[in-house]
Parts: C-alpha cells; structure tokens; sequence
C-alpha cells in the first residue's frame, strides 16, 4: 500500500505543470509544448523550453521534474552520440525510446520524475510515449501533462492520418492552446516543432504580446 500511495503521488506530481503534443502524420512528426513553469500554484516562469533536440531530425517534449528532466535529456544525447560513432552506426528513434524505457524501468522504485514523447523522421516517422515507470507505446497523436484532458479531446475529433504536416501543426497548436485556456497549471505560449526528412522547423505563438 505504501509503494501504491507513493506511485500515485508521483503521477499527481507528473500531471501538473505542463500540456506536450505529439502527432504522427505521413510527412512527419508534430511536436508541441507551453512555455509556463509552474511551482505548485504559483508561475516560476513564462518562457520555459520543453521542445528539445537529440538531432536535427529527432526531438523530445519534456513534463516533470526540472533536475530529472535534464539529466535524461543528456542520457539520450549521449546514447545517440555514443552509437554514432562505434561500428553499430546511429540508432534509430525506436532504439532511442526503447534504450531509454530500459533506464526508466531499471529505477523505477527510486524514478525519475519525468514524461517524455520521443518523435522524429529516421526512414519513417515514428512518436513514442514514455512514462516514469519505463512504459513505452508508439502513438499516432498523444497529449501528456495536467492538461491532456482538454488538448486530448482536440485532438481526438479532428487527427486525420491523412493530414498535411502544416495541417498537424495547426492542430497541435490549437490542441496546447484549448489547455492553456482551460488549465492553470499551463500557459503564456505554444512552441510548435515540425520534424520532417530534410530536419526540423520550429515556431511560436503566443495569446498576447505581453510576458
């Protein structure tokens, strides 16, 4: 009962803070983050970054713990340098999400306080969903954070595998700013990846001018 009651404080901990985005079309991969940082009620910061690159043409969303978060974030830059250069050549975004499930799964009675979505173009695009606890599903669109629910349902009614990448852009765009809307724990702005075969774009947009 204490090790339940400790992994549902922590997914309490993981729900709060943040709305990410990831949406999988033919072209490419959408990935799409706030820019609020919250400290329980209180907001920390408006312009944090929660889109990151490994590569040009792969990328992560990021929501938990700060600390946690960048130290994952230098694990998986460094499983990717590191196979780049020996005999085995670069991996792939699949090996990438299931290297870091292994590490996730391996701590998970001491965890890494973290949800990540990994996506990008290798000979496909691919997006992977991955929790605290090692969990790992390939999605075609996935919302993560204390305002899922609200970015979820945008997505859910109108995601179309067919859809342009400028199309799913659009939408996750729309998706992240339904949650800032509705979600106190997100806010100020949306930073909107595009990954597609010849690398990435990024974009932002913002409610108002003011910071």
């Amino acid at each position: 009962m204490v090790i339940m009651g400790n992994e549902l404080q922590l997914e309490n901990k993981i729900l709060k803070g943040t709305t990410t985005v990831g949406i999988r079309v033919n072209d490419g991969v959408i990935l799409a983050a706030d820019r609020r940082a919250s400290a329980g009620f209180f907001v920390a910061n408006k312009m944090v970054r929660k889109v990151l690159y490994i590569t040009d043409k792969i990328g992560i969303t990021t929501a938990g713990s700060v600390a946690d978060l960048q130290f994952i974030y230098d694990v998986l830059k460094n499983i990717y340098h590191y196979n780049s250069i020996t005999k085995y050549g670069p991996i792939s975004i699949k090996g990438i999400a299931t290297r870091l499930a292994n590490v996730l799964s391996a701590t998970k009675y001491f965890p890494y306080i973290v949800q990540i979505l990994i996506g990008g173009y290798d000979d496909q695009p691919r997006l992977f969903n991955l929790d605290y606890l090692g969990d790992i599903t390939e999605e075609n669109y996935v919302a993560t954070g204390s305002g899922s629910p609200v970015a979820m349902g945008v997505l859910e009614d109108e995601y179309n595998p067919k859809m342009t990448l400028d199309e799913a852009a659009d939408l996750a765009k729309r998706a992240v700013f339904s949650a800032i809307k509705r979600d106190s724990f997100t806010g100020t702005g949306v930073i909107v990846a595009k990954i597609h075969s010849k690398g990435h774009e990024e974009l932002e947009f913002y409610l108002n001018k003011k910071m």
